[in-house]
């Protein structure tokens, strides 16, 4: 999967932007505040339909202008699709092909990504949602099952939780109706349950790796966690657990008006030589870590979808050594990939780590191929 083109109109500080982009490497080089972050996040509402920086659009429509437009034009194989993205104020279009695409679930996989951001120093710190977030975003862009039994599962939540306020509300209401609910609910927790236990077991099976590459030790690991203390991830073992917890906290539940336990409350836990690396890591084991994570996902996108993603790395390089600067650009070149990447400068960078790239220089909001 390569995204060939990319088109932007009233983009942020982009009036107007035509890239045509290299099948392997891309780089875009310039100071900061230049418009390199954009770029990229332009490609992320390409591929996903929403920004990772902002929920509205008018923060991301150029000043003074009423909409915007994204355009790419995606290869897989021989296969050529054109995305485009519509944004105004009041509403968001999507087409592939210049056919409107209604359903966002139906547009979601045109074009797969992978996104590393300084911000994702959150994804170990943060809260339990993020690391939530992660796996269903890209879970999503790789199984069209799982979003939509996702999205049916948090349709069923959102009901169940509004009857058990009516039930705690009005004594006389009619429980079998919260009973039915909660079997339809167990249903879908259990494909949600399976299906993100199976990938982050197929990220640990390459992430240390990748992490002793990188950093020259060993010990990283990801942990899932559920709430529900499940051991084989049967599907029986499952449904019995979660409709015991579900049970034994009902009054809870009619208390506080919510569902307590489901795929709805997991997490993620990084695990560093048997430690939590949210508390005993440093900043930049931290950062390497989720780096590592990332290029973890692109083998298991390819066995999902059939199609390598496109890698995004915005300002990959601040705060590492020469020595990781280097070894992560020999690594994502080893992927044979489409990659993206954003930084403010390439010294001491190998020059085989850059003999199939393409640098550009981006200086307000324009940008130049070197």
């Amino acid at each position: 999967m390569k995204l060939t083109r990319l088109n932007l109109t009233n983009f942020r500080n982009y009036s107007s932007a035509s890239i045509l982009l290299n099948d392997r490497m891309n780089i875009f080089l310039g100071d900061n505040a230049q418009g390199k972050t954009n770029l990229l996040e332009s490609i992320i509402i390409l591929s996903l339909t929403k920004s990772h920086r902002v929920l509205n659009s008018p923060n991301i429509i150029m000043f003074n202008k009423n909409k915007c437009k994204i355009q790419g034009v995606v290869k897989k194989n021989k296969v050529v699709s054109k995305l485009e993205v519509h944004l105004s104020n009041l509403e968001k279009k999507l087409f592939v092909n210049s056919n409107n695409v209604n359903k966002v679930a139906d547009y979601i996989s045109n074009l797969n990504v992978i996104v590393f951001t300084p911000d994702d120093l959150e994804i170990v710190k943060g809260s339990p949602n993020i690391r939530r977030n992660l796996l269903n975003m890209q879970l999503s862009q790789i199984s069209k099952s799982y979003l939509n039994t996702y999205n049916e599962y948090n349709k069923i939540l959102k009901t169940r939780n509004e009857y058990l306020k009516v039930l705690f509300n009005n004594s006389i209401a009619d429980k079998n109706y919260l009973d039915i609910l909660t079997d339809k609910l167990i249903e879908k927790a259990i494909i949600i349950y399976k299906k993100r236990k199976e990938y982050v077991d197929k990220i640990n099976n390459s992430i240390d790796k990748n992490f002793q590459y990188i950093f020259n030790d060993s010990g990283l690991n990801v942990k899932y966690l559920n709430n529900i203390d499940i051991e084989s991830y049967e599907e029986e073992e499952i449904r019995k657990k979660l409709r015991e917890k579900l049970n034994k906290n009902y009054s809870r539940e009619l208390q506080y008006g919510m569902t307590m336990y489901g795929p709805h409350r997991d997490d993620l836990l990084f695990h560093y030589k048997g430690s939590d690396l949210k508390i005993y890591g440093s900043q930049g084991q931290q950062k390497i870590a989720i780096l590592c994570f990332k290029l973890s996902e692109i083998p298991i996108f390819k066995e999902y979808s059939g199609f390598y993603p496109v890698l995004l790395l915005d300002d990959i390089f601040s705060e590492l050594d020469i020595k990781k600067r280097n070894k992560i650009l020999k690594l994502v070149n080893e992927f044979s990939i489409q990659s993206i990447i954003t930084t403010t400068d390439l010294k001491n960078i190998s020059r085989k780590n850059l003999e199939d790239a393409f640098i550009y220089e981006v200086k307000n909001a324009k940008i130049k191929r070197k």
